[in-house]
């Protein structure tokens, strides 16, 4: 070795390490704002999602009125949203010109209450019900009554015309 080669000095790296940190800090920026960005984004989503889920309808009772020989009747459904019972005929049972289906909240333990008369010739209809009105009841049933329905607290008369259990889905 010469006197040259060993007084060299070895090459400096500073402007590539430089270079490479500069490199890191811009891709960490780049990173920083597109996780921003899609947290945004995510908010966004969210938000979207929970507010739809407030106006999409849920259904908190079901219950399928069965006639005489066990066959599905009435369709009654309850969306809290709307605080109204929605009943779908299912058969082609028809009330006379001078009766009235009066849908009743049959509980365990004392008389049935009315939920509401049942509008002649419709086979979806739409019955205005009480928050907690269903809470604790078990069945529902339809009467057949004079035209019009029988007046409050006075009982329906037997037999039921239609009968099912009311059940609580878990929302």
């Amino acid at each position: 070795m010469t006197e040259s080669d060993s007084s060299a000095r070895p090459p400096c790296h500073a402007g590539r390490w430089r270079a490479a940190t500069v490199f890191c800090l811009l891709v960490m920026a780049i990173a920083l704002a597109t996780g921003m960005s899609m947290f945004e984004q995510f908010k966004a989503q969210l938000s979207h999602l929970q507010t739809k889920l407030e106006t999409v309808h849920q259904i908190k009772y079901v219950a399928v009125l069965l006639d005489e020989a066990k066959a599905p009747a009435l369709l009654v459904t309850l969306d809290p949203l709307e605080a109204a019972l929605q009943v779908q005929r299912l058969n082609s049972v028809a009330e006379g010109r001078e009766d009235t289906m009066q849908l009743w909240a049959v509980p365990v333990a004392g008389e049935p209450r009315s939920l509401g008369v049942l509008t002649r010739g419709n086979k979806t209809l739409s019955v205005p019900v009480a928050d907690g009105a269903l809470d604790d009841v078990p069945r529902l049933a339809i009467s057949v009554e004079e035209k019009g329905g029988v007046e409050p607290g006075v009982a329906p008369r037997l037999p039921y015309l239609f009968e099912g259990t009311l059940i609580q889905k878990a929302l």
